[in-house]
């Protein structure tokens, strides 16, 4: 791959040697010493790439045919971190044309999209191009998203983005895109938490809470299963526990979704913190619990906390013992 202020495309490559303005370089060999163990069977045409590029980086030489370089040797291995760095130095030295730089880089990410040295390189173009390529940006991680939604590189991009750059403006619209899309997508409610707790333009998570609430327990309600929301609800009451159980929105999902699923962990497991925390619970949601743990007569005439602790039990058998070790803590 080719970086765009150069003329030659792909099918035109020239090698090293072969370039008129590289005449003057010598080749600087791989130093794997007079008895390598287990010489690497490089391709010539990328020993040849990396033997000039070696030479330039060696001469700290900052100029165009040095860029070239460095283009040729990341179409060869796009994750040498070596290579990238002086790509910067040089990019500096040069006041190059950094939005070029953007889609060249942008060009390699779509087929790299999991490179480290890539999303670094474009971070740090960002920084130097600033708000204007906020945008942008955030459409490039959109298309990268599309094809899998659960990049971290992209993700955490975005954010980075969108944090030090802005285009808040429609990013909680885009929550609810890729929750309509998939409400498994843990990501999306990642990124949602973080929209409604850092967004300038929404006023933060208080002035959020109560319509994200009623989002939240209506995700739960058609898909109890999802652990995602469950999560995303009890950190919506994070640092203030008082709320948390006063909302009668929370309990009543519960006992919502326990009416028709009794061996929901989820429902049982945010029930049973509530009642730690001093939940006061309905006389319906008493003869719920009650009349699930009632086959068991070891436990008919125990506390709620403690008849929860012993449902869990039964239906998350993978931490029995952690159910057993909490069931003792209930009487302290």
């Amino acid at each position: 791959m080719s970086s765009p202020d150069e003329e030659e495309g792909v099918d035109d490559w020239v090698p090293p040697s072969r370039r008129p303005e590289l005449a003057d370089v010598a080749p600087l060999p791989q130093a794997d010493g007079p008895c390598p163990v287990v010489a690497i069977a490089y391709r010539d045409d990328f020993r040849e790439v990396m033997d000039y590029f070696r030479a330039l980086y060696a001469a700290g030489e900052r100029s165009p045919r040095a860029l070239r370089i460095t283009a040729d040797a990341i179409d060869f291995n796009p994750g040498n971190y070596t290579v990238w760095h002086f790509r910067r130095v040089i990019l500096e030295a040069l006041d190059a044309d950094l939005i070029q730089e953007m889609n060249f880089v942008d060009q390699i990410a779509e087929c790299n999209a999991k490179n480290y040295q890539v999303w670094h390189h474009k971070r740090w173009l960002a920084e130097k191009l600033g708000p204007d390529v906020a945008n942008s940006e955030h459409e490039f991680t959109r298309k990268i998203l599309y094809d899998d939604a659960k990049n971290y590189h992209a993700w955490s991009h975005r954010q980075w983005v969108l944090q030090a750059l802005g285009g808040w403006e429609s990013e909680l619209q885009y929550c609810n895109q890729l929750l309509e899309e998939d409400v498994f997508n843990n990501s999306a409610w990642n990124q949602r938490y973080l929209v409604v707790t850092r967004s300038p333009i929404l006023g933060g998570l208080v002035a959020m809470r109560d319509s994200e609430v009623d989002y939240t327990v209506e995700a739960i309600i058609a898909n109890p299963q999802n652990e995602s929301p469950w999560r995303y609800l009890r950190g919506l009451y994070k640092g203030d526990n008082t709320l948390l159980v006063a909302d009668d929105r929370i309990s009543d999902a519960c006992l919502k979704v326990l009416n028709n699923d009794w061996r929901c962990v989820f429902a049982l497991g945010l029930l049973l913190e509530l009642l730690r925390m001093g939940l006061q619970p309905s006389d319906e949601l008493r003869g719920t619990i009650e009349a699930i743990n009632n086959p068991d007569p070891e436990t008919e005439h125990t506390d709620l906390a403690t008849a929860v602790c012993s449902i869990l039990q039964k239906c998350d058998p993978l931490r029995i013992n952690y159910w057993s070790w909490y069931r003792t803590t209930l009487s302290s």
